[in-house]
């Protein structure tokens, strides 16, 4: 599972990522955070398309207050 800063993106061809992706975390055991794909990649934005996204959620306050606090 992902936490992340989501925001869509207008395509301008269609099947082309439309939605970007900032500062995602893997949520491992026991709610702990880790930049998504940190062992191949310095990136912290990601372009997506959302034919690839399959569930959106919002965090419990708990895991939403531990993500911005490690983003500050």
């Amino acid at each position: 599972m992902l936490v992340s800063q989501i925001e869509e993106i207008g395509a301008a061809v269609p099947g082309e990522p439309d939605c970007k992706l900032t500062e995602p975390m893997v949520v491992t055991n026991g709610d702990n955070l880790t930049p998504w794909l940190v062992e191949v990649t310095t990136q912290n934005e990601f372009m997506l398309s959302s034919d690839k996204i399959l569930t959106l959620i919002d965090p419990k306050p708990t895991l939403l207050e531990k993500y911005e606090n490690l983003l500050k």
